[in-house]
């Protein structure tokens, strides 16, 4: 199911430092929402870091940028301190929005089969509409290519 071209699903959800966070909180503003598998782990690590290092370029083309993954707020607060992100992560345990962005797959690691996210972003201009998604991403060089298309819009 793609996305591009259509409104941005309806969130709300608990975010990093106490706050709820939905669409309404990013109107007026482009958004990128990156939906990762958990805390802590290489590839999130790396991506996260990817989004922090090259934050001042998304802020200075109007974008915020939210983090997304099915950790409690408690491990959210501990890889973002530790990270030292100036974005917020957003706490997803019930799939929500994991469900409404479609990014839940099925997944195999050591012959075991699971459902997990699926690595993956998404682009929403300042009148809430999904212009460019990125679905099973590969991490090195992805935060350069959403920053390219977010100079696109």
């Amino acid at each position: 199911m793609s996305l591009e071209g259509k409104k941005c699903p309806h969130f709300l959800g608990d975010a990093t430092g106490g706050i709820t966070l939905s669409n309404k909180n990013f109107e007026g503003k482009n958004l990128i929402i990156f939906f990762y598998p958990k805390d802590n782990t290489p590839g999130c690590t790396l991506e996260g870091q990817d989004f922090r290092n090259n934050h001042k370029d998304f802020s200075k083309l109007n974008a915020e940028i939210l983090g997304v993954s099915r950790d409690s707020i408690k491990s959210h607060e501990n890889f973002k301190e530790k990270q030292s992100f100036p974005f917020q992560l957003l706490s997803d345990p019930d799939e929500a929005m994991c469900k409404s962005f479609d990014v839940m797959r099925e997944k195999s690691m050591y012959g075991k089969k699971y459902i997990g996210v699926d690595r993956s972003t998404f682009l929403i201009n300042s009148k809430g509409f999904v212009v460019k998604e990125w679905r099973s991403v590969k991490v090195k060089g992805h935060v350069m290519e959403v920053l390219e298309a977010l100079k696109d819009i």
